[in-house]
């Protein structure tokens, strides 16, 4: 279950541009979530966000208080994280951190599976891996997910044969 800390944005790998702009490395499953929080921190330094813009596969941030190629370049390597509450997750929206470890449940059989081991992005979707008896590979889509109650401790698939 969320607890309501930090949670992880990415690393800065670099500098963009001479005036203090720094090149972040997204951890999450879209570069555009970064785009939501308004403030970061790297170890205890909190940093206002005063623009944030995706640039490839990266985010680009201007930070308060980084006005210079120096100032940005002695951020390089440090990881930055935001507090979970400023997430804004829509109801019913977790995080995979909060699904990792529930229980998995054949939604037709009431069968225990196992529990919720990993997931994985495989094009065009995520992917569960349920580790249990066997493992078992599951689409993240509405099909197979039937219900995830991460209050309840368990998510609910939908098997068809050969997952």
């Amino acid at each position: 279950m969320t607890d309501g800390g930090l949670i992880p944005l990415g690393k800065i790998v670099n500098t963009h541009g001479v005036r203090g702009e720094v090149k972040l490395l997204p951890a999450t499953d879209t570069p555009d979530f970064v785009l939501r929080f308004r403030r970061v921190f790297a170890g205890a330094r909190e940093y206002s966000v005063l623009g944030a813009r995706v640039h490839g596969g990266a985010v680009l941030l201007r930070l308060e208080g980084v006005d210079d190629f120096e100032t940005a370049t002695a951020l390089r390597g440090l990881e930055l994280s935001a507090p979970e509450t400023d997430a804004g997750l829509e109801p019913g929206v977790y995080f995979v951190r909060d699904i990792i470890g529930l229980r998995a449940v054949d939604d037709d059989t009431g069968e225990a599976l196992g529990v919720v081991a990993d997931r994985f992005e495989l094009p065009p979707h995520g992917v569960y891996v349920v580790a249990g008896a066997r493992e078992i590979l599951i689409p993240a889509v509405p099909e197979f997910v039937r219900k995830i109650d991460v209050e309840a401790g368990e998510v609910r698939f939908h098997i068809i044969e050969g997952l």
